[in-house]
């Protein structure tokens, strides 16, 4: 096809980017790998109608259009009004999408190439909805998404989720910079690996690039980078995306703490049973993607979580049979009565179940164990009670299941101190950010509310809601 008059590809990570066969290309990695100049010279050379995002408008006005009249030259194919270079074999379109709600500006549209420019500043739902508009009619032009990003910024756990055996380095079967793999979404709404044949598999790969690789920025700009501060510095110049993992300065519960938890975790740790009893945290899904997970708790070990679908869980009664099976040897459940959860909570206890509500909108009057922080609601005071338990001073070893939703889900809360006490943001807040709903953590949470009945393994700790709080 046409060549762009100002752009040729670089050896080495953009041929690979060009010649990739994936439908999903993640590219880049640190500052100066070249990622605005790959997607404006593939949408010139490779592709019939391409569509070329940032987050906001400034963002985009300053550096993809900016630059695209560097490269493309002749101004008179672009029309400035609406933001599209046309000639006769080629049109490229650039677009934003500020917040989640400007997707529907493309729902009928169509591109070939759908090119991100610094991908983890979108939300997960925004990318995912995007894959839809990725398509043509022509048999002989390819298709294809390309993300291109440095580590960081809100959406670093999504894209490293979704990439994980590239970014991960706790993936069980790490992949090698370009190599293929396939990945289908489940009924469960799970995004999970397959294999080449299967024929619901979409591909991806993950192509590293760096200041090293390219060869119009030299020791001076690397040396503004060296002045960075940290994890900026790793970031950018090493694109090293485990940095992007620092927790921030308001994290609930630090992620070492989660990961030390998932440590000390076995298939056979679970206390003798005796009469000890399971403690089972029920979050219910609302619907969609979202989850219904029960979390099953021995003393001071839980299980691996049980997830259900939403549209397996349409209603309470649906969710009462989970709770009757899980409850089948005795034990009580905690259950999330927000929304159809109340349903699922009154049919549970009219059949004769050990059920206890848990409304995390409900009003607290507790305090943390330091007696100096009090609580928004019962969100915060579940929340921070999960963070005390799993504190490495405070002695409760509590032993999580390996799970990778239920390590994001737990990191991802972030505080607040407000006049009432601490404050959680609220669970649509981290979806937003998370790409999904933390229906995980939030059963882990509501399990670790814990029975005053000597059969559920009480611990020492303050009371709510008719229950002890502890690790247990």
């Amino acid at each position: 096809m046409t060549k762009a008059k100002g752009w040729a590809p670089w050896p080495g990570p953009q041929i690979d980017a060009i010649d990739t066969e994936a439908f999903e290309t993640l590219y880049g990695g640190a500052a100066g790998g070249g990622k605005s100049d790959l997607l404006l010279g593939l949408a010139r050379t490779r592709h019939r109608s391409s569509l070329l995002l940032r987050r906001t408008y400034p963002e985009l006005e300053d550096s993809l259009i900016l630059r695209s009249r560097e490269i493309y030259g002749d101004q008179s194919h672009y029309n400035a009004s609406k933001h599209v270079w046309s000639w006769r074999d080629c049109r490229i379109r650039f677009g934003h999408l500020e917040y989640d709600k400007a997707v529907q500006t493309y729902q009928s549209a169509q591109f070939d190439l759908i090119g991100f420019d610094e991908l983890t500043q979108f939300t997960n739902f925004q990318y995912e909805y995007m894959l839809s508009r990725a398509r043509t009619t022509d048999r002989t032009q390819r298709v294809r998404v390309i993300g291109c990003t440095n580590p960081g910024s809100g959406g670093n756990d999504w894209v490293m989720e979704r990439w994980a055996p590239w970014l991960r380095d706790d993936y069980p079967n790490p992949a090698e910079p370009g190599e293929l793999r396939w990945f289908k979404r489940l009924q469960d709404g799970r995004d999970v690996e397959t294999e080449a044949d299967d024929p619901d598999g979409v591909s991806r790969t993950f192509i590293p690039a760096r200041l090293k690789d390219n060869p119009f920025l030299g020791e001076d700009y690397r040396r503004r980078l060296q002045l960075l501060p940290e994890p900026y510095r790793s970031q950018l110049l090493n694109g090293d995306w485990q940095a992007g993992q620092v927790d921030d300065a308001y994290q609930v519960i630090p992620t070492a703490w989660i990961k030390a938890a998932m440590a000390r975790w076995s298939e056979d740790g679970r206390p003798p049973l005796g009469g000890l009893k399971p403690m089972v945290g029920v979050d219910v899904a609302r619907g969609g993607d979202d989850q219904t997970v029960l979390a099953l708790r021995y003393g001071n070990w839980y299980g691996r979580l049980q997830k259900h679908a939403g549209r397996t869980t349409p209603d309470g009664q649906s969710v009462a049979a989970l709770i009757a099976l899980a409850l089948a040897d005795g034990g009580q459940a905690n259950v999330d009565v927000i929304g159809v959860g109340a349903s699922a909570y009154d049919i549970a206890r009219m059949q004769g179940l050990s059920v206890e509500p848990v409304n995390f909108a409900a009003g607290s009057d507790k305090t943390d164990k330091s007696g100096q922080l009090g609580f928004l609601n019962k969100r915060a005071e579940c929340y921070w009670g999960m963070r005390e338990a799993l504190d490495p001073d405070g002695g409760q070893h509590v032993a999580l299941p390996p799970d990778s939703e239920l390590l994001g889900d737990l990191k991802a809360p972030r505080w607040s101190m407000q006049a009432k006490g601490v404050k959680v943001e609220k669970k649509d807040d981290i979806k937003g950010r998370l790409g999904r709903s933390p229906d995980c953590g939030d059963a882990v949470v509501i399990a670790q509310a814990q029975g005053t009945s000597k059969k559920h393994g009480p611990l020492p700790g303050r009371v709510f809601l008719g229950v002890k709080w502890g690790g247990g």
